[in-house]
């Protein structure tokens, strides 16, 4: 069993999509548009104008699948109560996950060393979701 995380990002996915897959060197490993659905949404469930929109789409992080979603595109993104944890293999690797992931977001905790991390940071990206980057001891 392993537990994925699932970002709705209401209107903005696409935009992640691609800040993610280079902030982190990745590849979209699928991406479904609400045209593309097999079936249409349940009547009132998405907004007319929003058939481009992302249905699912995904990326791995490492071993880590992360999906994430346009949802019903209601424009008001939160990413509350959780982050999203990064091990990197080295200091520079570290640092080069870090500076793209905070590149228009905010650093909560500047990478450094800690009692339990010869390197570990916090932030939040430009979309709101909490990002800590570390390395293992």
């Amino acid at each position: 069993m392993n537990v994925q995380p699932y970002l709705f990002f209401e209107g903005r996915a696409e935009e992640a999509l691609n800040f993610y897959t280079k902030a982190l060197a990745t590849e979209i490993a699928m991406l479904m548009r609400n045209r593309e659905a097999p079936d249409p949404p349940p009547p009132g469930m998405l907004p007319p104008g929003n058939e481009n929109k992302v249905m699912h789409s995904s990326f791995k992080v490492g071993d880590t699948e992360v999906m994430l979603s346009d949802g019903l595109c209601s424009g008001r993104t939160e990413f509350n109560g959780f982050s999203l944890s990064i091990t990197a293999k080295d200091e520079a690797d570290a640092r080069r996950k870090f500076d793209a992931l905070s590149e228009g977001g905010q650093v909560t905790m500047p990478l450094g060393k800690t009692f339990w991390s010869p390197c570990f940071g916090m932030l939040k990206d430009r979309f709101g979701v909490s990002w800590m980057v570390g390395i293992n001891a």
